[in-house]
């Protein structure tokens, strides 16, 4: 079976590890970050992922994870990965579903059975994205 991978964009160093360790431990899946959009871009261009995570705002820039959301969703083939905001704001999480995205969760139901339900019902759909040859 291959390993989920899951790309995390935009995350600060304490919530990409915290993101990290419960996505090995509960989906023994790999998470890759990405500090940019256009970091997360390239990565998806060469490399496949299962599941997008965005954070509302990027630590590293402060750009918009929504505009990202529309941005990807946006986009074939990467319109078809499936994405989810991390944010603990109920309109942010309505405004990424408006965009296209799935019910995400934030950082405080990390690891809560609620979060874990939603995240395995997207990684067992089993679509991954490969990258264009």
């Amino acid at each position: 079976m291959l390993t989920k991978r899951v790309l995390s964009v935009g995350q600060c160093f304490a919530d990409q590890s915290a993101l990290s360790r419960t996505f090995r431990s509960d989906f023994g899946a790999e998470v890759v970050g990405a500090d940019s959009a256009a970091e997360a871009l390239g990565l998806m261009e060469s490399e496949a992922f299962d599941l997008v995570l965005v954070n509302r705002i990027f630590d590293a820039d402060g750009a918009s994870g929504l505009d990202f959301i529309r941005q990807l969703t946006q986009e074939p083939p990467r319109a078809n990965v499936p994405v989810m905001l991390v944010s603990n704001h109920d309109w942010a999480q309505d405004e990424a579903v408006k965009a296209g995205a799935r019910l995400g969760f934030g950082k405080s139901s990390l690891g809560q059975p609620q979060m874990l339900a939603r995240v395995r019902e997207v990684l067992d759909e089993g679509v991954r994205v490969l990258p264009a040859e």
